[in-house]
């Protein structure tokens, strides 16, 4: 009777606890980081020990170098987000160098609360991710070390205000954006104009997405004004359960001086795959393209503007679930000789291999 009664009073307390640790509510407040080391070899080996001025990621060359590290706050609840994110790295340095002072370290910091409790519609403001591109700042989240010369040059991050809308199935997603400029914390000094953006996410499955996504705007002071129209168009397709794909192309438009009616146009388009060839073992190609004749966003003063053919190849392998040792090879061809070298001579070519070591946690 005893052991009966024992093993009663056991098993209700074991069955409290439970109870107990079931009802506890989640902690709404986490942290979290990254950080992604890394080693380059160039084959043209230029002077400055910098990659080509168009490459804003894994930019330092011959030496061991650290591309983006940060430390990351974030407040979650069923109505309210925020988030906090300071960063060092080659990374910081070349994306945020028109920043002033502090901003050349924040890497995100934004608030949104969910409007209403029927719909799933955020406000948000803030420092933000860039709605634009299927390539991220954060290396370990993307099909290769390096990023496309089209992720390169379009905004990584923005600051402004967004509205989005998830519908209640998840397969549409629609968000409209109040920015500050193409990439800017800090408006350019004498510009009183907004930009503008959208973002249309379609996912019919859990293996197939449709993204479009646009900026609208000008990022030069008012006299010089330039109005600027882009926008980026990728899908991402999970062939299988080993293999993925991603394609994208993006097309932009720029007066080719104040109030012309001329623009000035660019494109680009990347294709990737991803093999999964083991738990901890992937494999990833990739081929782009870029065009920029007229350099809106890339200028060369050469006398066929920005011409560069891309093919890259890349293996991972994770050595512990969070941390990532990756390597690419890569080389880029150009219409024109564009590649600084060791001397005063210029290459049309660029051949290099990196290495790097990326943890999450």
């Amino acid at each position: 009777m005893n052991t009966k009664i024992s093993l009663a009073a056991l098993t209700f307390c074991f069955s409290a606890v439970v109870f107990a640790q079931e009802d506890q509510p989640k902690n709404p407040f986490t942290i979290s980081g990254y950080a992604e080391t890394y080693f380059q070899y160039d084959a043209n080996n230029p002077d400055n020990n910098t990659r080509p001025g168009f490459i804003y990621s894994h930019n330092r060359n011959n030496e061991v170098s650290l591309n983006l590290g940060f430390v990351k706050a974030n407040y979650e609840t069923e109505k309210v987000r925020a988030n906090l994110a300071l960063a060092a790295g080659s990374y910081m340095n070349a994306n945020y160098a028109a920043e002033p002072g502090v901003l050349k370290n924040i890497y995100e910091a934004n608030v949104g609360f969910k409007v209403g409790k029927s719909q799933n519609l955020w406000i948000t403001a803030g420092i933000l991710p860039s709605h634009i591109g299927y390539e991220s700042a954060v290396g370990a989240d993307c099909f290769t070390l390096t990023r496309s010369i089209m992720a390169e040059n379009s905004p990584y991050f923005e600051a402004g205000a967004k509205i989005t809308y998830i519908s209640p199935s998840g397969q549409w997603e629609l968000t409209g954006l109040y920015l500050n400029g193409w990439q800017r914390i800090q408006r350019v000094d004498g510009n009183t104009t907004p930009g503008f953006g959208h973002q249309i996410v379609y996912r019919p499955s859990s293996k197939f997405s449709l993204n479009s996504s646009s900026f609208i705007g000008n990022d030069k002071p008012d006299d010089l004004r330039q109005k600027r129209y882009f926008h980026d168009f990728y899908v991402a397709f999970d062939l299988t359960s080993k293999v993925k794909l991603l394609a994208g192309f993006d097309m932009g438009w720029e007066q080719a001086a104040p109030q012309s009616d001329d623009f000035n146009k660019w494109c680009a388009a990347s294709v990737m795959a991803q093999l999964m060839a083991t738990e901890k073992l992937n494999f990833a190609l990739r081929g782009e393209y870029y065009q920029d004749k007229k350099g809106v966003i890339i200028a060369t003063g050469t006398q066929n503007g920005f011409e560069t053919y891309g093919i890259s190849l890349n293996a991972d392998y994770k050595i512990t679930p969070n941390l990532m040792w990756r390597t690419e090879v890569k080389n880029y061809s150009s219409e024109d000789a564009i590649f600084a070298k060791n001397t005063a001579e210029i290459s049309d070519n660029s051949f290099s291999v990196v290495t790097s070591l990326a943890i999450k946690f």
